[in-house]
């Protein structure tokens, strides 16, 4: 099968032949004739799947019929992060060049004002985070009456960030007669509820089974001793063929620390984690885009959704506190077709979540053969601060050590409370504005 199959039109061929694609991917076939017939989608896919596409596509189609008005977009696609928003409007931009459609993107931190004038143009596509588009309808900048489509993208990745009742309360707003389409990697009983609610006779679309792993990637276990995780981490870069690679860990700190400790060993290490700055986020995105580096060591933020092609690995330097967030960490390889390599590095400590993980995914993830823990630490003496001379007892710090016990244990509690502190949300753009915004698409 091929996209001239589905029903597109001549344009939307050109544009996608120019792209690189020639055929689609289960997903896009099973999902892109049932949104041209104008039905209500339920679509159930991972990460690298082409989810993106199977909604863009048809809808360009959908929408090149119609005119837009002031303040009243026709279309209204939710996305969790800026991060996935910027990315489904660099979609649009793509496949949209050969049709002359306005589009508007809606997340925090960019100028109201500019985003105003924007809708007050009249838009064909609104992408937009929730938290922006409630408080731009609470301003009254912006009606919804007139929005005809709707798509909520990641809607598991909406439920972890707390946003269903935005959600909800959205789709309250917007005509009752519409066409709906939701995505999600994963079905828990609040999305299947929301489906339940907001959807009229849906067609499911499930291309793999919920939460298993891609069959292209080929998944491995170590078993490390946690005092000599670097070292194995720093045997398996160098022993394996790794070209790019994606390290994941589960906390911010642990993401600084790791990437400096590569840096000093001579990789081409950068961060990316939640306390970043957007216009950092973004320049390290496209330094690792661009071949500058080719190692990123990442939070959970970067988890989800961002497309970044040919990554040949990702580490799980952390075994993930949620089964599910390992195999959206691990969608980062084997991407569009590809083959990948993921290796999780466990302790005896992450027994427990590793086997709630192996059931999550329906089978054992194999352990490599021959795999052993290093015997001694090689960090560079610059990695780790020089030993200082055991200090002789009657140098002991004054003060009796009741005194100073209580704030000893305060601030470990704070540091491990900080350390502990989940990712922000996001909200807050403080990158630069995008180019399209408010701008036709081509033509």
């Amino acid at each position: 099968m091929t996209f001239a199959d589905l029903g597109l039109s001549d344009e939307l061929l050109r544009a996608v032949s120019e792209a690189g694609y020639d055929e689609p991917t289960p997903i896009q076939r099973g999902a892109i004739p049932s949104v041209l017939m104008g039905k209500d989608i339920i679509g159930i896919a991972q990460t690298g799947t082409g989810k993106t596409a199977s909604f863009v596509l048809p809808m360009i189609d959908i929408l090149a019929q119609g005119r837009s008005r002031a303040r009243m977009p026709r279309s209204l696609i939710l996305e969790p992060t800026r991060e996935l928003a910027a990315q489904v409007a660099e979609n649009f931009e793509k496949y949209g060049k050969h049709h002359k459609l306005s589009m508007a993107l809606l997340i925090g931190g960019v100028s109201m004002g500019d985003q105003v004038k924007a809708l007050e143009k009249g838009v064909d596509v609104l992408i937009a985070t929730p938290g922006r588009l409630m408080d731009l309808f609470q301003r009254g900048n912006i009606l919804l009456t007139g929005c005809d489509l709707l798509v909520i993208d990641e809607a598991d990745r909406m439920l972890d960030m707390g946003f269903i009742p935005d959600i909800e309360d959205i789709c309250t707003k917007l005509p009752a007669k519409r066409q709906t389409l939701l995505f999600s990697a994963t079905m828990p009983a609040p999305i299947k509820k929301l489906a339940d609610k907001f959807l009229t006779h849906p067609k499911t679309i499930e291309v793999a089974r919920p939460a298993t792993a891609n069959a292209s990637i080929d998944q491995r276990l170590v078993r490390v001793d946690p005092r000599r995780k670097k070292e194995a981490l720093v045997e398996l870069l160098r022993g394996e063929d790794v070209k790019t690679a994606i390290i994941f860990c589960n906390r911010k700190s642990m993401v600084r620390e790791l990437t400096t400790s590569l840096k000093r060993r001579r990789f081409a290490a950068g961060p990316i984690h939640g306390d970043m700055e957007q216009a950092e986020r973004i320049k390290e995105l496209d330094r690792f885009k661009a071949g500058e580096i080719n190692i990123l060591v990442a939070s959970d933020v970067a988890a989800r959704g961002l497309d970044i092609k040919d990554v040949s690995h990702v580490f799980n330097f952390d075994v993930p506190w949620q089964p599910d967030d390992y195999v959206h960490r691990i969608g980062r390889t084997g991407r569009a077709g590809k083959t990948g390599v993921a290796i999780t590095l466990a302790t005896k400590e992450d027994g427990d979540a590793i086997a709630s993980i192996e059931k999550l995914i329906g089978a054992p993830i194999p352990p490599i053969e021959g795999a052993r823990e290093p015997a001694e630490a090689t960090e560079p003496a610059e990695d780790k601060p020089a030993r200082k001379p055991r200090a002789k007892k009657a140098a002991e710090p004054r003060g009796r050590p009741e005194e100073r016990k209580p704030k000893r244990e305060s601030e470990a509690r704070d540091t491990a409370r900080r350390d502990k502190e989940p990712e922000p949300a996001d909200e807050g753009w403080n990158g630069p504005v995008p180019s399209f915004l408010a701008q036709g698409l081509g033509g």
